[in-house]
């Protein structure tokens, strides 16, 4: 059994109107995207990290970069695709993310959030635990800047 730990945070792009705010794979209507080259899904990078940590393999960097930048991949979850590649015969069994806003509200979404990330890491929903906080605004992600997601996978 091995455990990885992941983090990723972004500011909202307030310059691009077109920008989608994407967390786990589920689009939020009416909130600005996040800045990145990406799509920027702090949630999908964090689970990323989090199976690098497991792999020792770094996919955010040098190959993510490649892959945005050179081939046009900037939907977030090819590089969790990308980084389970080096899993080999080990396998995701249960994942806990926890995310920091002031805004959007992330609760109403944690179904499909749940849903979505279940699809991508073939594990059923209820092995997967997602909470929110606005750390009582004592943070930039609190006060509504941006937001930050933290996960922990566990690997069998």
């Amino acid at each position: 059994m091995k455990v990885g730990i992941g983090q990723d945070s972004h500011r909202f792009d307030l310059n691009s109107s077109a920008k989608k705010l994407v967390l786990g794979g589920v689009v939020f209507e009416g909130y600005p995207g996040l800045e990145g080259n990406s799509d920027a899904d702090v949630i999908l990078h964090a689970i990323t990290n989090a199976i690098s940590g497991v792999t020792c393999v770094n996919i955010l960097g040098e190959i993510a970069d490649r892959m945005c930048r050179l081939q046009g991949i900037t939907d977030s979850s090819e590089y969790v695709r990308e980084a389970m590649k080096y899993l080999g015969e080990n396998k995701i069994v249960h994942l806990s993310v926890s995310i920091e806003c002031l805004e959007p509200k992330i609760s109403p979404k944690i179904p499909q959030i749940r849903e979505s990330l279940s699809k991508l890491l073939d594990i059923p929903p209820d092995c997967i635990g997602i909470t929110a906080t606005t750390g009582e605004g004592l943070t930039g992600f609190g006060r509504g800047e941006g937001i930050q997601a933290f996960c922990c996978i566990t690997v069998v």
